[in-house]
């Protein structure tokens, strides 16, 4: 399928073909008819793309902050290897388009194959020939309304929401700063309901477009009759309320809003404009109220509702992201809205550059809607895309998921160990393509099974999120294919048993992701305490930091939460150490009432090995960042060994201390070795038995923090 590109660390932008997108429960997939540029959002996102190094920096300063911070955690050449990865990606742009439901895996069964659909959301509604949208940001299109006008539907949910903001009344004096599409629908919702509409501007054009769809009156910004008229507007009162929909560097909207607003009137900010707030004299002596505008309306931003499709309870939460949809398209319906006026342009999907062209100034043209015109019928729905031609090597493999992560730990090791990459997959086309550019794929797809019915790929690396990493390894282990799952393996016993049952009856070459055992410094500390005799103390603090409970990774359903997802690599380096089977399992966490703390990310577990030795694992989520992440140390035989955040370790014996000066947490070293085992047919690195044991430990500390009692292994 045909999709508008844009490569974010270079600027080019082009239209490509990609694989058609994926879905999941609760989306919905679409192939579009028409999509909406928004001018000015658009215009910026492809402004931060096409600048260089330094002004994408000035552009994103939050964006400085993390990277400078993870240097300090992680060091600059991972660092940089990070921000590399981040940069050289390919982003979809659009985030409003209309069509035709193609399948629909919705959870209320609302959605059926050859549905009239608006659909909206960054990263999902894009302009491309076929979408995969999240259910609750898909919205049916009444019979009377045509694909065109619901194209608007996603500006339209924006407006409406910071309409909704203003709280307007019937008679209510509004004014609408900045007539741009935002702007003149803003203008259009207030008239529908019964205000007496101002509209300003730097434009004339936009201006006159106003008054002819929506507003009583229209003005420059420059006008130097503008406060008269206005005075005469409100009769001498000042606006009820001020919407500023206008997107501009300078803080003049904000001034001017307090300066033409009535005594206790409203200014509502929808657009992205400077807020330096003067107090005096307008603010604090006619007690406005400001308030901020949230993009479409409730549920914006909140995970649980936009990709989980949790919605919100009707009686409690009256208009949500989906109902603004409906809403808006309804008012198309009753024609009080008149959006044909607003398109000026309409380029087929082919001929997109000639739009950005015009969105971006290369073509100076009169513009405010500009739609993108897809075709139907046309074969689209393709999951292999052919992207190069590589000679395939003895190991051939295959990637399904490719996020931050593989691109940066896992794809770079396998290529520099020298097995050819043969498909990556993902669920969205346009990353997949990206992947399979970047690191020489032959083949990019967004259908797993494009890898398992390939018999050529004899070895598979998974990396989607955690709740698919056991069906995924059971199928390759079916297929007789080695497979190479990141942590966890499995995310309750149920899975675990199976993905038991099938290694069983065909023990293929299995690897977990558990790379801190790999890590140089991890080994040589091994070395000096083979062939004790006697039981070691392994004790390991994590300070981890802080991640919210919306994040994917603490979802149940999704990420397992961070004993499951994260924990296992230090049950795994216990094992390591003490070359020992656990037995059994004590765990303890915090207590709070705190609603933003998930409790057992402040955890103490110890466990008990078959040979007498102990592990103590303390986990924190509610620590300072300033602080190393990671502290191991292993007691026994009187000798210490101590290992700091990966980058150094310390050998203490004889009344001496010695300092490894090796670093690296192990990625290289485990993808390599996993693949020297396949090559050379050798024993595996980590025994299935050991990669059992430690998943299943993470599930009985879980039964301990329940129960509160160990839990025997």
């Amino acid at each position: 399928m045909k999709q508008v590109i844009q490569n974010f660390k270079t600027g080019e932008l082009y239209v490509d073909d990609v694989p058609v997108p994926s879905i999941s429960k609760g989306m919905v997939l679409v192939e579009n008819r028409y999509s909406l540029i928004s001018a000015g959002t658009e215009r910026g996102t492809v402004k931060v793309a096409k600048a260089n190094l330094i002004g994408k920096a000035k552009q994103r300063p939050d964006l400085v902050a993390q990277v400078l911070q993870n240097v300090k955690k992680e060091g600059l050449k991972a660092t940089l290897n990070k921000v590399k990865t981040k940069l050289d990606s390919l982003k979809a742009l659009g985030y409003s388009t209309s069509g035709v439901v193609s399948a629909s895996m919705d959870t209320k069964g609302i959605f059926k194959p050859g549905d009239r659909v608006a659909c909206a959301g960054q990263d999902y509604a894009s302009h491309s020939e076929m979408v995969g949208i999240p259910q609750n940001l898909v919205a049916k299109i009444p019979d009377n309304v045509s694909f065109e006008e619901a194209s608007f539907t996603t500006l339209g949910a924006i407006a409406l929401q910071g309409v909704r903001q203003s709280e307007p009344r019937l008679g209510d004096n509004i004014c609408v700063i900045g007539l741009g599409l935002l702007g003149q629908i803003t203008c259009q919702l207030l008239k529908a309901n019964g205000c007496n509409v101002f509209g300003l501007d730097l434009s004339e054009k936009l201006v006159e477009l106003s008054m002819q769809t929506g507003a009583d009156m229209a003005l420059l910004r420059n006008d130097s009759n503008l406060m008269s008229a206005i005075d005469n507007f409100t009769n001498g009162h000042g606006f009820d309320s001020i919407i500023i929909t206008a997107a501009a560097p300078s803080n003049d909207p904000i001034e001017l809003s307090a300066e033409i607003a009535r005594k206790k009137g409203k200014v509502v900010v929808v657009g992205a404009v400077k807020m330096d707030i003067p107090r005096d004299p307008h603010f604090y002596r006619k007690e406005l109220d400001l308030k901020m505008s949230c993009s479409y309306g409730p549920g914006r931003y909140d995970v649980d509702y936009e990709e989980n499709g949790n919605d919100y309870p009707y009686a409690y939460v009256r208009w949500t992201e989906q109902r603004n949809m409906e809403a808006f398209l309804k008012l198309i319906s009753s024609k009080k809205l008149d959006l044909k006026p607003l398109i000026t342009h309409v380029y087929d999907i082919t001929e997109a550059e000639k739009a950005y062209d015009i969105v971006l100034g290369k073509v100076e043209e009169p513009h405010i809607g500009i739609l993108l015109k897809y075709e139907e019928g046309t074969e689209k729905q393709v999951t292999l895309v052919s992207v190069n031609k590589n000679k395939r090597e003895a190991i051939n493999t295959g990637f399904i998921g490719a996020g931050s992560f593989a691109q940066s730990y896992l794809i770079p090791n396998v290529k520099s160990w020298g097995a050819s990459l043969d498909t990556v997959v993902t669920s969205k086309g346009i990353t997949s393509k990206n992947v399979a550019s970047k690191f020489a794929f032959n083949n990019s797809s967004s259908d797993a099974a494009d890898i398992f019915n390939e018999k050529s790929i004899d070895t598979v690396f998974i990396a989607t999120p955690h709740n698919s990493h056991a069906s995924y390894a059971i199928r390759a282990i079916a297929d007789n294919k080695n497979v190479f799952v990141e942590k966890p393996l499995a995310m309750n016993y149920n899975e675990l048993e199976q993905v038991k049952e099938a290694y069983e009856k065909n023990p293929v070459n299995l690897m977990v992701g558990f790379n801190r055992r790999f890590a140089p410094v991890s080994e040589e500390i091994k070395r000096e305490f083979q062939n004790l005799g006697e039981p070691l103390v392994v004790n390991i603090r994590v300070n981890a930091g802080f991640i919210p409970k919306d994040h994917w990774t603490q979802n149940e359903n999704l990420g397992g939460g961070r004993v499951i997802g994260e924990m296992c690599h230090f049950i795994d380096l216990m094992q390591f150490f003490t070359d020992s089977k656990p037995v059994k399992v004590y765990a303890e966490s915090i207590s709070s009432t705190n609603e933003k703390l998930k409790t057992d990310d402040n955890i103490s577990i110890v466990v008990k090995f078959d040979n007498g030795s102990i592990g103590n694992l303390v986990y924190l989520a509610n620590g300072d960042k300033s602080l190393p992440k990671e502290l191991i140390e292993v007691f026994g035989g009187g000798k210490i060994g101590r290992i700091h955040d990966f980058r150094y370790g310390e050998l203490h014996t004889g009344n001496s201390v010695k300092k490894i000066k090796l670093d690296g947490k192990g990625h290289k070293q485990e993808v390599h070795t996993f693949l020297d085992t396949i090559k050379n047919a050798k024993e595996a690195p980590i025994s299935f038995t050991s990669i059992y044991d430690t998943t299943l430990v993470t599930f009985k500390i879980i039964d301990s923090l329940s129960t509160g009692l160990p839990q025997t292994i």
